[in-house]
């Protein structure tokens, strides 16, 4: 378990305080260009250098991961699951969302998402004429399918829970 899962844990002395973007996105474990974005919507506050380069306090990241993601203590909105076995989508579904105020929580597959909550929006790369009916009948509120548009992700949400 890393020192960040402990609660009122602090970095031990030989890690820095500050840290580069690259540090940063990896201790929160997303791509450079998605933390970039969320400090230039001011979601995780940067500070720059004399030469333009940001940098981020690990306790400002602390804090960041623990009212966002899976497990979140505050959640603003109303909550969405989002089940899917590909971790890097659900990673960026998660992003999207969260953006327009939702609380997402995640789940690897059905059993999993079941065991959450009913399925509010239920994504498949197997799209037909068939694939909305059988989402419903699934328990799912809506059906979106791969490749999808994140606009219409957030259409669909803010038709089933507005915020």
């Amino acid at each position: 378990m890393a020192y960040r899962d402990l609660p009122g844990r602090r970095a031990p002395a030989t890690e820095p305080d500050w840290l580069t973007l690259g540090q940063a996105a990896k201790y929160l474990g997303v791509a450079q260009s998605t933390i970039r974005k969320w400090s230039d919507q001011g979601r995780v506050p940067a500070f720059y250098t004399p030469g333009g380069h940001r940098r981020y306090r690990r306790a400002d990241l602390d804090k960041f991961l623990e009212s966002s993601g899976p497990g979140a203590r505050e959640q603003a909105g109303p909550a969405v699951l989002i089940v899917d076995d590909d971790e890097r989508m659900r990673e960026y579904m998660r992003a999207s969302l969260e953006l327009e105020g939702y609380a997402v929580l995640e789940a690897g597959n059905a059993e999993e998402g079941m065991a959450v909550l009913d399925p509010v929006i239920m994504f498949s790369g197997q799209v037909d004429e068939q694939s909305a009916p059988r989402a419903e009948e699934r328990g799912a509120s809506a059906f979106v399918g791969k490749p999808f548009d994140p606009q219409h992700l957030i259409d669909q949400a803010k038709q089933i829970l507005p915020i």
